[in-house]
């Protein structure tokens, strides 16, 4: 059995309070969580302070290890400079260490040489935002045929392009890696892993969504699984955060034992 390290993401159980929310990360013996700017009726949409939050991740023990997220990334302007930077300043004074980006996911801006141009322009952008506030971007490829970024292949070679090493990541999500359909791992410029499966045999790869994310068990068709273990054997040593968006999942009446018994399949088999 591998010692994997454990994440959860807010989605895992979006109508929890953070400090219940967090209450059952600590219940888990998991450290690390991740807060989100979509969820409503909740912090951080319904304006909740960042030192409201900083103080109940200390009262639990825990690191925020990233919000999740600045959406559109890749359609940089004013709007979106803006957006930017209210998320870095809130991840800065909460105490969290990274921002997700999140690239457009609405058929436009996908074109060859458009997409990659307009990938670099963001990261250019963002990069001395990041660096000013010390903390890091993680790029997160969606595996949708609609979206502008699928590739993580493509992300890194971008955030190469504006010597963006140290100040950006991607995000591998099991998901959207099945989705794209790329081969390519990138352990060594991966820096954060959401991992959620599909078991219904009955949905076509191309009909995949969100909602059909549950947490991963043995009638995963994703191979989360072998994912977790190919990252981890090439020298991935970051957190594998769960992100599952089914309602489902959100619905359970024992959300703390359905992630334990996903915890022990994915460590028994990785």
């Amino acid at each position: 059995m591998t010692t994997l390290s454990f994440a959860l993401n807010h989605m895992t159980a979006p109508a929890l309070s953070p400090d219940a929310f967090f209450a059952l990360a600590k219940s888990l013996g998991i450290s690390a969580v991740e807060i989100r700017n979509d969820l409503d009726g909740n912090a951080i949409i319904d304006g909740t302070p960042a030192a409201e939050i900083r103080a109940l991740a200390e009262n639990h023990g825990l690191t925020i290890i990233s919000i999740n997220a600045l959406q559109r990334f890749n359609q940089w302007n004013d709007d979106r400079a803006r957006e930017a930077q209210e998320l870095i300043t809130y991840a800065g004074d909460c105490g969290a260490k990274a921002l997700v980006l999140v690239p457009l996911n609405d058929g436009s801006g996908k074109k060859d040489g458009e997409r990659q141009a307009n990938l670099r322009q963001a990261l250019a952008a963002l990069k001395p935002m990041l660096e000013q506030a010390g903390i890091t971007g993680l790029v997160e490829p969606l595996g949708f045929e609609i979206c502008s970024l699928r590739s993580k292949t493509e992300a890194v070679e971008g955030i190469r392009a504006v010597s963006g090493e140290n100040t950006f990541k991607i995000v591998h999500d099991t998901f959207h890696h099945y989705l794209a359909g790329e081969e390519k791992f990138h352990p060594e410029m991966t820096g954060l892993v959401h991992i959620s499966g599909v078991a219904d045999p009955g949905i076509a790869v191309s009909d995949m969504r969100d909602p059909h994310r549950i947490l991963v068990d043995a009638a995963d068709r994703l191979d989360n699984a072998g994912q977790v273990r190919t990252l981890w054997e090439n020298g991935y040593i970051g957190q594998f955060s769960f992100e599952p968006f089914s309602p489902e999942v959100h619905q359970s009446t024992d959300i703390e034992k359905a992630i334990r018994e996903s915890m022990t399949f994915l460590s028994a088999k990785a």
